[in-house]
């Protein structure tokens, strides 16, 4: 049985990554992320893996395509400005679907910004980020506990639905170090019968390609929508989120990751002194848990989202709470500012 250790989060993924049977990593460096490719480049050639650090993270993003052609679990990770430059690699993955494991662990923007945590990047996550019409499956953890599980629970379904997924989490995260037993390794299925393995006697050789021209000019057509169809499964079966005293509550909190620790205090504090609040964190942003909000919503007078952006998730909590707009409520903060504790107990406290 493993062992619980104090880790840091950006290496909590690295050997969560190993134990989840990733043996190629390509990236290039950038704050706040940089302990993840260090940890790799030590451990990786330990476990007769292949490090590499690419030129640029156009240059990474495109070996990680050709590793996942070949069958190989892979992962390659960034931050914010970093994640903007892999978007075409990460539209090209989804067209050829190509399973993958991206890691953006979130700094300020736009542009440069800086290198404190902060989740701008969540239309970017959510809604494809790239040209075409396509989804990555997005997981939002907010321990480093989550960190390690979710990073092996990312290759999973990135072989299952052959389609890339995103661990978006943020510098904070990244940084902290907590207690945390990184899952056992894993045996992964090594036999995927559409990589390119070459031809052989009983087996034709693949075709792996994102450019879809076909013998008609429905050719593209038909592909889009045979991958909607497989991203129809994942919302059916992977939708994941955590209802922390909804039940009965007045007021529902509705946050990810590092601010969702914050509400969650401020509901502990809050309910301390006779306020009934609760917190929805939705945990994979897409598919985001449509249904389990509303639900969670239900009974509440009042919903506050909470982020560390100027508000972007706040579009699917008006679109999913079945709340009227006149009663959600927005506090954020960006550019690397953590929400604070006592704003959003005062906030709530005034709503009553």
């Amino acid at each position: 049985m493993s062992k619980k250790i104090l880790i840091k989060g950006n290496e909590a993924i690295g050997e969560a990554a190993i134990s989840a049977g990733c043996r190629f990593y390509f990236a290039y460096p950038i704050t706040p992320q940089n302990e993840i490719p260090a940890y790799m480049s030590k451990r990786l050639p330990q476990v007769e893996g292949t490090f590499l650090q690419a030129e640029s993270e156009i240059a990474a993003i495109n070996m990680v395509m050709g590793a996942s052609a070949a069958g190989a679990r892979v992962m390659t990770s960034s931050s914010s400005p970093g994640i903007s430059l892999k978007q075409e690699g990460i539209s090209y993955l989804a067209g050829a679907q190509l399973p993958a494991v991206i890691v953006n662990m979130m700094r300020g923007g736009p542009g440069l910004g800086n290198i404190a945590g902060a989740q701008g990047d969540y239309f970017q996550a959510t809604r494809g980020g790239g040209n075409g019409d396509y989804h990555v499956v997005v997981m939002a953890p907010g321990t480093v506990q989550e960190l390690a599980d979710f990073t092996v629970k990312a290759f999973d379904i990135a072989d299952r639905y052959r389609t890339p997924v995103m661990i978006l989490g943020d510098g904070y995260l990244g940084q902290m170090a907590e207690p945390c037993i990184i899952p056992d390794p894993v045996n992964p299925e090594s036999k995927k019968e559409w990589a390119l393995t070459g031809r052989t006697e009983d087996r034709e050789n693949n075709i792996i390609a994102s450019l879809k021209l076909g013998k008609d000019d429905a050719y593209l057509n038909r592909h889009v929508k045979s991958l909607f169809e497989n991203y129809a499964e994942i919302q059916k079966n992977e939708v994941q989120y955590e209802n922390y005293m909804c039940d009965d509550a007045d007021v529902v909190l509705c946050a990810y990751g590092t601010a969702a620790r914050v509400c969650k205090k401020a509901v502990k504090v809050l309910r301390e002194q006779g306020v009934k609040a609760g917190l929805f964190r939705p945990i994979t942003l897409w598919p985001f848990p449509e249904d389990q909000l509303e639900q969670a919503c239900a009974k509440a007078k009042k919903v506050l989202t909470v982020e560390m952006s100027m508000g972007q998730m706040i579009q699917d909590v008006r679109m999913y709470s079945g709340k009227k707009k006149s009663e959600i409520d927005f506090y954020g903060e960006p550019g690397g500012v953590i929400p604070k504790l006592d704003v959003i107990v005062e906030k709530v406290k005034s709503y009553n």
